[in-house]
Formats: C-alpha cells, structure tokens, sequence
C-alpha cells in the first residue's frame, strides 16, 4: 500500500484532483442537480481551480486544518507544474494544486472520514455564498 510520504506533491494532486472530480460528481448527481451541460458548470463550480484555492482559503482561516494537512497542502502547492492554465493566476492555480495533494494525501491514508467532513464544510460554504 502507498503512502503520501511516498508521493511528489504533483502525484498526490494528480490523485486529488480524481478523487475530488468524484465527490462532487457524485454528491451532484444524487441530489438530482440537472442534468448534461447544468451538471458540468455546477461541477465547475466545484473543482476549478478559483473555487478549490477558495476552499482552502475560507477553511484555513477557520483554523479548520490540521498541521499534517497543511503539510500536505504545502508539498502541492511548492511542487513545479510542467504549465499553468492560460486563464488561470500561478497563485491560484498553486493553491489548488496544494488543495488537491491535500485531498489526494487522505485518499491515500485512508481518511475517507476526513474526506467526507471536508466535504460537508465545504458544500456548507458554497450553499452560504449561494
């Protein structure tokens, strides 16, 4: 079994990225939130890398994770990207990527748990700023 110590920031955010992509997808279409292009710009929503930069944002200002996390969260965001979206800030697209290893790391830990509790909150803010 891997670990994250085991993983580049890159790989765990390549993991993040999957395992985030899968929550939202799923929490969306359980919720029976549209259907075809509606799905996809609520998604967007979701896993662009403005929201998930936010996300991380809001949280960490709560003091809402944990120092392991923010560990995590650094290795992402310090790792080297081959390239940077064109409409997308480096700062941004950094912290996202932070945001995602962070995701991908309890993937790998198995915190499922974690994942979930992260994931209320943030389905908590987003409904708020709605």
């Amino acid at each position: 079994m891997m670990n994250a110590d085991a993983c580049s920031g890159r790989t765990l955010a390549f993991l993040g990225d999957a395992v985030w992509s899968l929550l939202v997808r799923r929490y969306l279409i359980e919720s029976g939130q549209g259907r075809g292009d509606r799905l996809q710009a609520l998604a967007v929503s979701y896993v662009s890398a403005v929201a998930q930069a936010e996300f991380y944002r809001q949280l960490h200002e709560e003091g809402f994770w944990t120092d392991e996390e923010e560990g995590w969260y650094r290795r992402g965001r310090n790792s080297t990207a081959g390239t940077v979206p064109k409409n997308t800030p480096v700062q941004i697209y950094r912290q996202s990527t932070g945001f995602e290893a962070m995701i991908g790391a309890l993937e790998l830990e198995q915190g499922r748990e974690r994942l979930l509790t992260i994931w209320d909150k943030v389905r908590t803010l987003k409904e708020v700023s709605s």
